[in-house]
């Protein structure tokens, strides 16, 4: 499997926010977000071939209670179902980082969905292709069904509310399970509009999750 990069960190987002954890980016992915902010894994997939093996020993090698597998987008690599089990043999709690496009029997104990809203399109000739994958109904549904999961969005502008209430009316989602997080990669306009999407928040009964590895180390690699 093409691999970007393994490391070791704190989740930096969602519910297990600040927790230590191995993150195992993995490179490639079916969607091409506006904002992306890690094109390396998306856009221009980077990375070196590495076995399930070998990925599992780097993880391992860390000493660690929780692996992240994130991307791109884990859920179509092949040997992701593998991955997942050899990881859940080493013991580990496991969260998937997943935009919910794909379905795949993961060994997963946090399924981390971040459907992409329209803020995400971009423009030009991925605009349609994207357009077309970004919301699958029926594998959140799936998702949702088969796993411990939390519905993280990514919000850019208030005007981005509706479209989430929408969402979570048609997959039948809990708004308990609900995180919205703020767009961006520089921790002045994250604080920005976490003054207003914290109202939010307050007001839909959602959670709050900040992008605490933007905080602490800025928009870098390996962090």
């Amino acid at each position: 499997m093409r691999v970007a990069e393994i490391f070791y960190s704190v989740q930096g987002e969602g519910s297990l926010v600040g927790t230590p954890s191995v993150f195992v980016r993995t490179s490639g992915c079916n969607l091409r977000c506006a904002w992306c902010d890690t094109p390396y894994a998306s856009w221009e997939p980077e990375g070196q071939d590495l076995t399930v093996s070998d990925v599992v020993s780097a993880v391992v090698g860390y000493g660690p209670r929780h692996v992240v597998i994130t991307g791109g987008e884990p859920m179509i690599v092949p040997e992701i179902v593998a991955l997942s089990q050899e990881l859940r043999r080493a013991g580990l709690h496991i969260t998937i980082e997943t935009a919910g496009t794909v379905y795949a029997a993961v060994a997963c104990d946090l399924m981390s969905i971040s459907p992409k809203l329209s803020n995400s399109t971009p423009q030009g000739r991925w605009a349609a292709q994207h357009e077309h994958l970004r919301i699958q109904p029926d594998i959140l549904r799936r998702l949702l069904s088969a796993y411990e999961c939390q519905l993280k969005f990514v919000v850019a502008s208030p005007q981005d509310v509706p479209e989430i209430q929408s969402l979570l009316e048609q997959i039948g989602a809990e708004r308990g399970k609900v995180i919205l997080m703020p767009e961006g990669t520089q921790s002045t306009l994250l604080r920005q509009r976490a003054l207003w999407l914290v109202e939010i928040c307050k007001r839909e009964g959602f959670r709050y999750s900040p992008r605490l590895h933007i905080d602490l180390y800025g928009n870098r690699r390996g962090v």
